[in-house]
């Protein structure tokens, strides 16, 4: 498997923030810059659901079904 290109930034953060990301960092036992990048692909995934999320309730064809309708369609019974 071949090296993935990156490039490196910089970004001003609160001091609790970092003392959180350390915390984890510690946790982890892991290095600061990978739990910042894991938040950050979490959030990105996120941010990319919520625009197809969007996208959908803008589309007049696109069905929207109550909580009720999408557990029945599942077959569950909670």
């Amino acid at each position: 498997m071949g090296k993935r290109m990156t490039k490196t930034i910089s970004a001003r953060l609160p001091l609790e923030m970092i003392s959180s990301i350390e915390e984890v960092a510690a946790e982890r036992k892991r290095k600061r810059g990978e739990i910042v990048k894991d938040a950050l692909e979490i959030y990105l995934d996120s941010w990319a659901d919520y625009q197809i999320a969007m996208e959908r309730l803008k589309d007049a064809q696109d069905e929207i079904l109550s909580e009720k309708e999408f557990l029945d369609e599942l077959g569950w019974d909670i």
